[in-house]
């Protein structure tokens, strides 16, 4: 099984962590799974950016991304070239470093 480490974030992963998770899953199912609480506000249906992670290493191991995940990763907060919407982000074989940007644009936590 593909290992992910997380990098530290100060809400939902302190310390860092590492988990395994097999092929197939979704960064933000394999996150869930193991108790990491990334936010996930439209419950998996990329139709937010709340899940946004930044792939450090592993990028191209990623399934490619659809026109619809690209569209919204432009609206997230930190945006970097090797961003992904981790509930469209599907692992295979390899290994990754995941790190949970500081921020997210969630207007439902936000009280707006």
């Amino acid at each position: 099984m593909p290992i992910i480490k997380i990098l530290p974030h100060p809400e939902y992963c302190p310390q860092g962590g590492q988990i395994s998770a097999p092929a197939g899953t979704s960064i933000c199912e394999a996150l869930l799974d193991n108790h990491i609480g990334i936010e996930h506000a439209c419950d998996m249906s990329c139709a937010c950016t709340t899940c946004h992670v930044i792939v450090r290493e592993g990028f191209r191991s990623l399934n490619e991304m659809d026109d619809n995940e690209e569209d919204l990763l432009d609206r997230a907060w930190g945006l970097e070239p090797n961003s992904r919407l981790s509930c469209q982000a599907i692992m295979a074989q390899a290994d990754l470093v995941v790190e949970i940007p500081r921020y997210s644009i969630n207007h439902a936590k936000e009280n707006h």
